[in-house]
C-alpha cells in the first residue's frame, strides 16, 4: 500500500488542478465571446459571408503554424485519412460556422449560446439513434431539462423578436447538430492523429472552403471595410477561436475532459452577461431560469460520462 502524499504534494497537484481549471474556464469564456464580437461585426452592414471569411482569413496563418508543428515527427496520413478530414472540416468548422454566425443575425446573443450549449446532448442522441448505444433514464431526464431550459428562453425571445427569432434559432440548431456529428465522427479518428493535429488540419480545410465561399458570392469590393470591422475580426480570429483551442486543449491535459467540459459550462452564463454589458441585451427573469436548467442539463450529462 502505497503511503498517503505528503501535504506539499498535495497542495502542488492542487494548485496545479486550479490553474487548469481557470485554463478551461478562460477557454470556455473566450469562445463564447465570439458571439459578442459578431454582433458588433454586424452593426457595420456586414453579412456573414463576409464575417466569417475575416475571421478565418486572419486565424489560417495560425492554424496552419500549428499543423506544420504538430506533423513533424508524426506519423503520415493515409489516404482515407486525409479524406475523413476534409470531410469534417466543412461539416464541424464550415457548415457549423457558417449557420451559426447566420443564426445570429436574427436572435440574441445568449439564446445562440443556450443553443449551442445542447450539442452533448446532440452528440448523445446520435449514438443512440446511429450507434444504438443504451440510455439511462438520468441522461433522458437531463436531455429534458437541458431542452426545457432552452425552449423557456426561445418563447421568451418569440414573443418580442418575431418570425426573426424562429429562423435564426433554426440555424443555430443546425449548426449545434453539425457540430455534434463532426464530434461523433472525429471519435476514431483523433485518437490516430491527435486531437490539437485534427483541429488544425479541420480549421485549415474550413478556412479555405470558407475564403472561397466569399469569393465566388461576394465582389472583392467587399474586402474594404472600415478599420473596425478588420480590429473586431482579430480579436474574432484570435481571441475567440485559436486561442480557445489552446486553452482548451492545455485544460484537457491538465485535468482532464470531464472535468474540462464541466468548466465549459461558464460558457451561456458568461455570454448573458457579457451580452448585457457589451451590446445592452436585456437579462430576464426567464432567461436565468432557461439558463440555469440548461447548465443543470449538461451538468448532468458531463457526471454521466465521467
Amino acid at each position: 500500500m502505497s503511503p498517503p502524499p505528503s501535504p506539499d504534494a498535495a497542495s502542488a497537484a492542487r494548485k496545479l488542478f486550479l490553474i487548469g481549471l481557470l485554463i478551461g474556464i478562460a477557454g470556455a469564456v473566450l469562445f463564447s465571446t465570439k458571439a459578442i464580437v459578431a454582433k458588433l461585426i454586424y452593426r457595420y452592414d456586414v453579412d456573414a459571408v463576409t464575417l466569417i471569411a475575416f475571421r478565418m482569413m486572419f486565424s489560417l496563418p495560425f492554424f496552419i503554424v500549428i499543423g506544420i508543428w504538430k506533423s513533424r515527427n508524426a506519423t503520415s496520413l493515409s489516404g482515407k485519412e486525409k479524406w475523413q478530414i476534409v470531410l469534417l472540416g466543412l461539416i464541424g468548422y464550415y457548415l457549423s460556422s457558417f449557420l451559426d454566425f447566420l443564426g445570429l443575425q436574427y436572435i440574441s446573443a445568449g439564446l445562440e449560446r443556450l443553443i449551442l450549449f445542447l450539442t452533448p446532448s446532440f452528440v448523445l442522441l446520435i449514438s443512440v439513434f446511429l450507434m444504438k448505444k443504451k440510455i439511462s433514464v438520468i441522461e433522458w431526464a437531463a436531455l429534458g431539462t437541458s431542452y426545457l431550459g432552452t425552449i423557456l428562453v426561445f418563447m421568451h425571445d418569440v414573443r418580442i423578436g418575431g418570425n426573426g427569432v424562429v429562423l435564426g434559432s433554426v440555424l443555430v440548431l443546425c449548426s449545434a447538430v453539425s457540430y455534434a456529428i463532426y464530434l461523433v465522427g472525429t471519435g476514431e479518428l483523433v485518437r490516430r492523429v491527435g486531437a490539437l493535429r485534427l483541429v488544425a488540419y479541420a480549421m485549415c480545410v474550413s478556412s479555405v472552403a470558407c475564403i472561397g465561399q466569399f469569393f465566388l458570392l461576394r465582389p472583392t469590393s467587399m474586402l474594404i471595410q472600415p478599420m473596425a470591422v478588420y480590429n473586431l475580426s482579430m480579436i474574432n480570429a484570435f481571441f475567440c477561436t485559436v486561442l480557445p483551442v489552446f486553452l482548451t486543449m492545455i485544460a484537457v491535459d491538465r485535468i482532464g475532459a470531464a472535468t474540462a467540459s464541466q468548466a465549459g459550462m461558464i460558457g451561456p452564463v458568461s455570454t448573458l452577461f457579457l451580452a448585457a454589458w457589451i451590446l445592452g441585451e436585456p437579462i430576464t427573469g426567464i432567461q436565468l431560469a432557461g439558463t440555469a436548467l440548461v447548465l443543470c442539463g449538461i451538468y448532468l450529462l458531463s457526471k454521466k460520462r465521467a
